[in-house]
C-alpha cells in the first residue's frame, strides 16, 4: 500500500481472535460504506491503461468479489463475469473443487471466452483464487490478472502462471 490510501487502510476495522483465537479479521464494512467509489478508484489503479485495454471483462468470486468486479467493470466499461459457489449455475457449467483450511469447496462458472482480471475481497491462502482461475482457464477465459482489495501476505505467495495478485492493502 502506497502513503497515499493510508486515509483508506484506517477506514478498515481491525478485530482480534474473530471468528476464532488467533485470526485478526479485517473487515471492509466501514470502508465500503463510506469510501466506496474511492476504493474502486484505488482499484482500478493497480492497472495501466494499456494492460486494461486488453480485457474484456472483471470475474468475480461469489460473493464479496462481485461487489468489486462490478465496480471495475462499470468504472472501465468492460463486462463482468460471475464465478458462482458450486450449485448455483445450470448447466452448462464448468466445475472446479478445492480445498478450504477445514473442507472443500466448489466454484462454478458459465462458459465464455476473452480475456478477464479475477476479483475477490481478501486473498488469504490464495487457494480461491487458484481456483477461480483455474476455472476460468477451463471454461474459455484467458487469465489476464488478478485484483483484491487485500493480500494477507503473510499466508500466501499467491501466483498464478506467473501473474501475483495486485491489491491496494498489503498485511504482512
Amino acid at each position: 500500500m502506497t502513503e497515499t490510501y493510508a486515509h483508506l487502510e484506517r477506514l478498515i476495522a481491525t478485530t482480534p481472535d474473530w471468528p476464532i483465537p488467533g485470526v485478526l479479521f479485517r473487515d471492509i464494512s466501514p470502508l465500503l460504506a463510506t469510501s466506496f467509489a474511492e476504493t474502486i478508484e484505488a482499484m482500478a489503479g493497480l492497472f495501466s491503461p494499456a494492460e486494461l485495454a486488453d480485457v474484456d471483462a472483471f470475474a468475480g468470486i461469489d460473493a464479496r468479489g462481485f461487489i468489486f468486479a462490478s465496480a471495475l467493470a462499470a468504472r472501465c466499461n468492460k463486462n463482468m463475469v460471475m464465478i458462482r459457489k458450486g450449485g448455483k449455475l445450470p448447466p452448462p457449467a464448468h466445475s472446479q473443487a478445492y480445498l478450504l483450511e477445514y473442507g472443500e469447496a466448489t466454484l462454478d462458472l458459465k462458459p465464455g471466452q476473452g480475456h478477464v482480471i479475477v476479483c475477490d475481497d481478501v486473498v488469504a491462502t490464495g487457494g480461491t483464487l487458484g481456483a477461480a482461475a483455474q476455472l476460468c482457464h477451463m471454461a474459455g477465459y484467458s487469465v489476464t490478472g488478478f485484483a483484491a482489495l487485500i493480500d494477507l501476505k503473510a499466508l500466501n505467495s499467491f501466483n498464478w502462471q506467473g501473474l501475483p495478485v495486485r491489491s491496494v492493502f498489503k498485511y504482512a
